[in-house]
């Protein structure tokens, strides 16, 4: 199960010019640490009002809420569970891009598989060769109810996500599994714990770290292609974050063909690449979406590329992981009747964000800040993406079946409908997993 930043210069960044190693927390909480924690929160709290999008905060008690939450970190029993009650009091604002981020971890859990919402069920969709969760015997297909007994559900799925990966890593997770009867199995998978690379990111010698998963980072968001002559393109867009010279290349390797799939699943986004790509499916300008600040409204244009536009037939694929401005750029589309939406419907998670960052100190300088919603979107139908999703004009959602056996039948379905046939196994294998790119 991975989940990291989507804007990964973040955690580089951070701990490159900040933070030299991650503190350690003592298992006696003290109450220096409560204060020092209550001293947390009074600062996110203060960054919410200040530059939360909405002045009146959709009408919650701001004040009471803090309060409470200084009440409890009085009364926690761990530093993790009071930082956590800092994420609570951000969660009752009900943002998806609202969230407390913490300092990095000395250590990284990695819990050996992937998992997925794929309509109303979660599924395995990945397992790391020689982990736990492997010699377990969990297995690609495979059904998760429950995470330590929570159960597993659209709604909960990124909670569970941020608290087990985020805010509280496990040495271990409690797997509830369905099996073909419909019964219920339990099983316990090990994290692997390995020390942050983040944390070796020191002068001197340490740049040689920083700059090899640079590089990795580089390739695992490098554009893939898989190509049938002139008449099928299929790029695999790990994250819509390109530069203009990038996006340029992109179309001018869509106009070789008569029809492209641009698969967005898994992917967030960012809104100068969004500009770019977006404007390259059309000749003249278009209106995209409404920004709703804290101060104004801005009507947000991208401009058409006329001759030098990609007319062909196009195909836009998305998934339960398609957030932020990739459902943007599925939802205009699909406004424009541009193309196809094809696949699962994606998170809902569309706001603008940006990060605050400050300075502690524990027994090391650190960092630790808020991502908070500067900004909501209204599509030029009148609503907001957040909370909602794009619901795809054809969905097509793979079976445990296939996810075992590699297949993707969203991808096959893609090319049918622009005219070209692909089997279900020939296009589960254009673009075999390289690694996770979310962070």
């Amino acid at each position: 199960m991975v989940l990291k930043r989507t804007v990964w210069v973040y955690a580089i960044l951070s701990a490159l010019l900040f933070s030299l190693r991650s503190p350690v927390w003592p298992e006696e909480y003290k109450k220096s640490d409560r204060e020092w924690v209550k001293g947390l929160l009074q600062i996110v709290a203060s960054d919410v009002q200040r530059h939360y999008y909405d002045p009146n905060l959709h009408g919650v008690d701001w004040e009471a809420l803090v309060r409470r939450a200084d009440d409890n970190i009085e009364k926690a029993s761990s530093i993790n569970d009071a930082i956590s009650e800092i994420a609570a009091v951000l969660d009752s604002l009900n943002d998806s891009h609202t969230f407390f981020i913490p300092s990095p971890r000395a250590y990284v859990h990695d819990y050996g598989f992937d998992m997925k919402m794929i309509d109303s069920h979660c599924y395995v969709i990945r397992v790391e060769p020689g982990s736990d969760a492997q010699k377990k015997g969990l297995k690609l297909g495979d059904e998760i109810t429950a995470v330590n007994k929570h159960r597993v559900s659209r709604s909960a799925y990124w909670r569970l996500k941020y608290m087990y990966e985020v805010l509280q890593p496990q040495t271990a997770l409690g797997l509830t599994l369905k099996d073909d009867a419909g019964s219920d199995r339990e099983l316990t998978v090990s994290a692997k714990d390995e020390p942050s690379s983040h944390i070796r990111y020191v002068w001197p010698g340490g740049i040689n770290h920083l700059l090899r998963d640079i590089d990795r980072e580089n390739d695992l968001m490098r554009v893939r292609y898989f190509s049938k002559g002139k008449n099928l393109l299929a790029a695999k867009m790990p994250g819509i974050v390109y530069s203009p010279l990038e996006a340029d290349r992109i179309l001018g390797r869509m106009r070789k063909h008569k029809a492209v799939v641009l698969d967005l699943r898994g992917t967030p986004g960012a809104p100068e690449t969004l500009s770019r790509l977006l404007g390259g499916l059309f000749e003249t300008d278009l209106k995209v979406y409404d920004r709703i600040g804290r101060r104004s409204v801005q009507s947000v244009t991208v401009s058409g590329r006329r001759h030098h536009a990609f007319m062909g037939k196009l195909a836009v694929l998305i998934d339960s992981n398609s957030m932020s401005y990739s459902e943007v750029f599925a939802r205009v589309v699909q406004l424009q009747r541009r193309g196809f939406i094809i696949g699962d419907h994606t998170a809902g998670r569309v706001m603008e964000a940006k990060d605050y960052t400050h300075k502690t100190y524990v027994d090391a300088l650190v960092l630790f800040g808020t991502s908070i919603s500067v900004a909501d979107l209204r599509m030029t139908d009148g609503k907001s993406l957040e909370h909602v999703g794009v619901e795809p004009d054809v969905q097509v959602l793979p079976t445990a079946a296939d996810l075992a056996n590699g297949r993707d039948p969203a991808m096959a379905k893609a090319a049918r409908l622009l005219g070209v046939t692909v089997t279900p196994e020939e296009a589960g294998a254009m673009f075999p997993y390289k690694g996770s790119t979310e962070h």
